[in-house]
């Protein structure tokens, strides 16, 4: 579980638990395989000490910040829905999180284009009371089963008896 379970209140529970789908890695991977043919193939062309030392320096660059910085971005991200709230952290050295309280959610939904339907991922939107108006959350799996499982959450919470001193 991606959430430590004292950072969840009395009596919450996780009902999921996701980060983003896999195919946010796709793009990293194309870069590392053509740095390492064009490195590869330059340090065969060119065959010189120092400039072939310079070649592969400059696919490492790339290498760290086009393949590793996505990479751990996408590991550190999670999304995590409980009985009472919405968390999202993300971060790699310093932490980001943002906690929505299910009361406050007004509605979700989920877009989804052709590629996202073939993976199975997809847009989770989330409308709350706030002034920031919708929370959009990218490439999260099954992201139908989510906004269902969602939603019925919302319904049940708006469902249960309220207890007015009036």
């Amino acid at each position: 579980m991606a959430i430590s379970q004292k950072l969840l209140t009395d009596g919450e529970s996780v009902v999921v638990d996701t980060r983003t789908h896999p195919k946010a890695l796709l793009v990293p991977g194309i870069v590392l395989v053509l740095a390492l043919v064009v490195a590869i193939f330059l340090d065969r062309k060119i065959g010189n000490g120092i400039v072939s030392l310079l070649v592969w320096i400059v696919a490492l660059v790339v290498i760290v910040w086009w393949v590793l910085r996505p990479f751990l971005d996408w590991l550190t991200s999670t999304y995590t829905v409980t009985s009472k709230r919405l968390i999202t952290r993300e971060g790699i050295l310093s932490r980001k999180g943002h906690d929505i309280p299910l009361m406050r959610i007004s509605d979700v939904a989920f877009d989804q284009g052709i590629v996202d339907r073939m993976l199975g991922c997809g847009t989770l939107v989330v409308s709350d009371a706030s002034t920031h108006g919708s929370v959009r959350l990218h490439d999260i799996p099954h992201v139908e089963s989510v906004q269902r499982t969602l939603s019925d959450l919302l319904g049940k919470l708006h469902e249960s008896p309220r207890t007015d001193d009036a």
